[in-house]
Parts: structure tokens; C-alpha cells; sequence
């Protein structure tokens, strides 16, 4: 399957706020589930929110970054947005999006994945 395509990762500091897009590029989300993961430099991926596409419910967060983030989408555009505010330093990672037909927090869940979005949080 096609992989999904994110942008919008970039340099900011710590306490921005900045907006990932995840973009059915050459398709549509054709699974119900989207979610979006996150991996650090010599760290494993992790969870970091996903949600029911179409519905826009059925909202699940990481206890990392609940409270912070918030996970949205805009159906016309196929597109789904991760919104990131109060950034920290540990926020720092590639950051990618994908669906799947459940909604869970194990990366083995989902198995195509594209090339991410490069966020740096600077102190």
C-alpha cells in the first residue's frame, strides 16, 4: 500500500507550537484508523496519537504528549493534522503518520510507513 505523506516538521523552541500535516498523497485513507507515531535517535517508535478518520473520534494519546497535542482532520482534503503545543526538547524526532484497521499503540500494528517529518526542539 501506499504510504501516507507527512510535512510540516521543522526547528522551533521550546514552547512553540507547530502543526504536522499526514496527507493521503495518491490515495485515500482507506483504512479507519489513523495514527501517528514518533521515533527519537537511538530510541524505539512510539505512540503518539490516533483516532477514528472518518468519525474524528475515538481520540488516543501518549502520556507523553496528552494535554498537548491534539490530533484533527479536514476530510475534504484527506489530510489529518497532528498540532503540537508546549514543544520540549523531548519532543525531538522523526514524526509519521499511517492507518491501520484498529487503533492501537504498538508500531507492529501498522505496516506501511513513509519517509516522516524531521521535528527538532531546541532549548
Amino acid at each position: 500500500q501506499v504510504p501516507l505523506v507527512e510535512s510540516g516538521g521543522g526547528l522551533v523552541q521550546a514552547g512553540d507550537s507547530l502543526r504536522l500535516s499526514c496527507a493521503a498523497s495518491g490515495r485515500t485513507f482507506s483504512r479507519p484508523f489513523v495514527v501517528w507515531f514518533r521515533q527519537a535517535p537511538g530510541k524505539e517508535r512510539e505512540f503518539v496519537a490516533g483516532f477514528h478518520f472518518s468519525s474524528g473520534t475515538s481520540r488516543l494519546y501518549g502520556d507523553s504528549v496528552k494535554g498537548r497535542f491534539t490530533i484533527s482532520r479536514d476530510n475534504a482534503k484527506d489530510t489529518v493534522y497532528l498540532q503540537m503545543n508546549s514543544l520540549k526538547t523531548e519532543d525531538t524526532a522523526v514524526y509519521y503518520c499511517t492507518d491501520g484497521d484498529f487503533l492501537a499503540r504498538n508500531r507492529g500494528s501498522y505496516g506501511s510507513w513513509g519517509q516522516g517529518t524531521p521535528v527538532t526542539v531546541s532549548s
